[in-house]
């Protein structure tokens, strides 16, 4: 395990988990299933089985800093990678490779989003060793693909090849990655057998990635990979705020993933979200005989069917005559919304921030 490194990717502002989730406190460091963990401590019991806790790295923003280190405190200062822009995925990632390139030049990254909800975890373990022994075998870039169990039109799929009949826990090799399809173009991917969900999670040696870097974006790698000098020195953070201010905004899939050949998927078969809305939370949660999932302890129900209901429990609530609806409290700001109209959170909200601006600078 020692050539192992986790990374997990923590900057996103969920602004789609409102009003728990906000631009000061985003979902990845919410309590979203009333255990008493949040989304990010959850991910790091996770990867501890993966990697020693002093080769597991959080990039996030630098405004989230202090929030890491209060939740994750095994984590030194120096763990915790702060990025000054948001500016996608792959300059995070190239900035995470050439430090640990730096590190160790044998070491293996496995990229994990912060905010994603996996049960059995032994599963997820043996999966994850799976694309670790496959990226280190002939420098393969390696990512893990989702068994879908219905056609989503929220996931970006992976279309591999099904030519020796692989299965769950097999490895083989990316055709193509897919955007997010419409609904009827879903199902004929779920119909033709060889389409997973694309996790977001990667799995590669630095150096691999490093080279791809090179080849697909050379003007990122030339900022972020070139020269290692200045990184695990006191004069780190200055390169990369310098290297965040001049590097384009792309996402690692756009980046390199679109255009590499040697790109490998594990068929994984673990129960995964990546929670990117109320109603996908909604799936892993107990209900009761009516199909209401409530997190609170003084929620009160009456004629009410197929609710989300998270209300904190310091507060009574009591809702009658509801029927597929989300109600959700935090801070003093209340959703009431209707399950069908999820997709349209974020409109709301840019109109209710014209209205009442102060609630949103909190």
């Amino acid at each position: 395990m020692k050539n192992n490194y986790c990374i997990i990717m923590a900057g996103g502002v969920g602004s789609r988990f409102w009003p728990m989730s906000t631009p000061q406190k985003p979902k990845q460091f919410l309590d979203v299933l009333g255990i008493g963990k949040s989304l990010i401590q959850m991910t790091y019991e996770r990867l501890l089985h993966i990697a020693p806790k002093e080769n597991i790295f959080v990039l996030t923003n630098t405004s989230y800093a202090d929030i890491v280190k209060e939740q994750l405190p095994d984590l030194t200062y120096g763990q915790i990678l702060t990025e000054p822009l948001r500016k996608n995925t792959a300059p995070c990632i190239a900035y995470a490779a050439a430090k640990i390139q730096d590190l160790n030049p044998n070491a293996t990254m496995i990229i994990s989003p912060s905010d994603h909800l996996i049960a059995r975890e032994g599963r997820f373990t043996e999966i994850i060793n799976t694309a670790i022994a496959r990226a280190n075998e002939e420098d393969r870039l390696v990512t893990l693909g989702i068994q879908p169990s219905r056609p989503d039109t929220g996931y970006g799929y992976i279309e591999f090849s099904n030519d020796a009949n692989v299965s769950a826990g097999d490895v083989t090799l990316v055709q193509q990655f897919r955007e997010k399809p419409d609904l009827k173009t879903a199902e004929e991917f779920l119909r033709s057998g060889n389409f997973y969900w694309n996790s977001g999670i990667f799995v590669w040696k630095t150096k691999t990635v490093l080279d791809a870097l090179k080849a697909f974006q050379p003007e990122l790698f030339d900022l972020f990979g070139a020269d290692l000098t200045d990184y695990n020195t006191p004069s780190e953070q200055q390169k990369v705020d310098h290297c965040f201010n001049e590097c384009e905004d792309i996402s690692i899939d756009f980046a390199i993933m679109e255009h590499a050949k040697n790109i490998d998927v594990v068929l994984a078969d673990f129960d995964w979200s990546d929670l990117g809305t109320w109603g996908s939370l909604n799936t892993h949660l107990n209900k009761d005989n009516d199909g209401n999932a409530v997190i609170g302890e003084n929620v009160h129900l009456y004629g009410s069917e197929n609710c989300l209901i998270n209300i904190p429990s310091d507060k009574l609530v009591l809702l009658d005559g509801l029927k597929n609806y989300i109600v959700v409290e935090s801070d003093n700001m209340l959703m009431v919304l209707r399950a069908e109209n999820e997709q349209e959170l974020k409109n709301y909200l840019k109109q209710a921030e014209a209205k009442s601006p102060d609630f949103f600078k909190k």
